[in-house]
């Protein structure tokens, strides 16, 4: 699982912060590492630090707040994202049809109004391939 930014993806100057370049096991690990940490919310989760995470261009830490706020970044290299808890429960809930089956569909991971998304791709891409849905667990 590789973690990476990707600047100005669009017209409207937006960027992406994604985890790419997994599969099933991963996909699991990764559902199975946000739920154990949201147990104990006043931690931060530095996925730089995963063993099984490969940081390419920048690091994400992942923190708590009082309101989602998505990521942030004062440099484009060290990011932040800050959800609540419910955001992060959702989070999990996005992944778990990554930990099910094999797939190269994707998944934005909050959908907040944000100049920099969250994009879980075992292919790396949003855009030739269709995200993630209800009809992908048939």
């Amino acid at each position: 699982m590789h973690l990476d930014y990707i600047s100005d993806v669009n017209e409207f100057g937006e960027s992406i912060v994604r985890l790419y370049g997994f599969g099933m096991a991963e996909s699991k690990k990764f559902q199975d590492l946000l739920s154990n940490w949201i147990k104990h919310p006043e931690s931060i989760l530095d996925l730089g630090k995963i063993d099984f995470i490969n940081a390419k261009n920048c690091s994400l830490l992942l923190v708590v707040g009082d309101e989602d706020e998505g990521i942030l970044t004062n440099d484009f290299v060290s990011f932040y994202c800050k959800l609540t808890l419910a955001g992060y429960e959702n989070m999990i809930a996005l992944i778990a049809p990554f930990c099910e089956k094999e797939t190269r569909a994707y998944q934005w991971l909050y959908d907040i109004d944000n100049p920099i998304d969250f994009l879980f791709s075992p292919a790396g891409t949003a855009e030739d391939d269709e995200p993630v849905d209800d009809y992908d667990l048939l």
